[in-house]
């Protein structure tokens, strides 16, 4: 167990880090009033016995999990809109403080399943007191319908121990289509709801500040 405490330090490091400094790039864009592409972050790191169960499902050996597990570390950024994914994207290759090693979009091109979301790996560097120390980081960007959906398969998933049986298995995958036609109608009305939640945000402010003067004055 200390082995494998000492293993994944720098990997809890890695997505410590890199959750403050997304959620910073969803602060910057409240800072100059304007929509975030990003929703919120949430990260991980995955547990030792998914660890162990992955390697013997892929064939990995221990000694090459780090090289061969890309998603020891994980992390999911939410949007809104279908539109925003690629947005993110952009700006993640647009950073220079880790570097993008591979990309798999299961946005355009769906899983068989129905699964729907735009992977992107990082090689991060992460500081230790051995020195630096390179760590693989999946991030998962995806939309909020995409991301119920995916919660539910793998549960799905889990409970019938990836034998999912043939009608679930149809429902899902129709539940997966109707959660994308979901993220396609928004898409058609996302300035009309952008332009809602700019209104609504204003409105909470202004009535905070009237509160708080009120409360000053009594």
């Amino acid at each position: 167990m200390n082995h494998w405490e000492q293993f994944l330090a720098p990997y809890k490091q890695a997505v410590d880090e890199l959750k403050i400094k997304l959620k910073g790039m969803r602060g910057e864009y409240e800072l100059h009033n304007t929509h975030s592409p990003i929703e919120f972050v949430t990260g991980r790191v995955k547990p030792i016995a998914s660890i162990l169960d992955k390697a013997n499902q892929k064939g990995i050996k221990l000694s090459h999990i780090e090289t061969e597990m890309q998603d020891i570390a994980g992390l999911r950024m939410m949007c809104q809109f279908v539109e925003d994914i690629h947005i993110v994207v952009e700006k993640l290759r647009s950073r220079n403080d880790f570097k993008i090693i591979e990309e798999r979009d299961y946005v355009t091109h769906k899983k068989p399943s129905g699964y729907r979301s735009y992977h992107v790996v990082i090689d991060y560097p992460v500081q230790t007191i051995q020195g630096e120390k390179n760590i693989l980081v999946e991030i998962q960007i995806r939309t909020l319908s995409m991301n119920f959906w995916a919660t539910i398969e793998h549960s799905l998933n889990y409970k019938y121990s990836g034998q999912i049986p043939e009608q679930v298995r149809l429902r899902i995958q129709r539940a997966a289509e109707a959660a994308f036609r979901l993220d396609e109608e928004m898409s058609l009305i996302r300035e009309e709801i952008q332009e809602a939640q700019v209104i609504f945000t204003n409105k909470k402010e202004k009535d905070q500040r009237r509160g708080n003067s009120e409360a000053k004055q009594s």
